[in-house]
C-alpha cells in the first residue's frame, strides 16, 4: 500500500469520515458520512461502486475527486478503505 494512500486519505476523506474511518466528526454526523470500517457494507460494496463514488461523488454530501485525483490515486483510496475493515 503507497503511503501516499493515507495521506491523500487523511487530506480529502477524514474531515468527514474521521481519520479511523468510522465517520466521527462533527462535519460525518451532518453529512451523514459512511462508517467505512463497517463489515457489512464493506461486504456488499464493490471496488468499482467504491472507485465511482470517489471518483464522481455522492450527491451533495460527498464531492467528487475525479478532477483532484488520478486514477491511479483513487484506486489506492479504494485499497486503503478496504483495510479499514473491521
Amino acid at each position: 500500500m503507497p503511503a501516499d494512500a493515507k495521506a491523500t486519505f487523511d487530506a480529502q476523506c477524514a474531515k468527514c469520515h474521521g481519520k479511523d474511518g468510522r465517520a466521527h466528526t462533527t462535519r460525518g454526523r451532518f453529512s451523514h458520512a459512511r462508517d467505512l470500517t463497517n463489515a457489512g457494507w464493506q461486504n456488499e460494496v464493490s471496488d468499482e461502486r467504491l472507485f465511482n463514488s470517489i471518483n464522481q461523488g455522492k450527491g451533495k454530501n460527498m464531492p467528487a475527486y475525479g478532477k483532484k485525483l488520478s486514477d491511479d490515486q483513487i484506486d489506492a483510496l479504494v485499497r486503503y478503505v478496504r483495510q479499514l475493515k473491521k
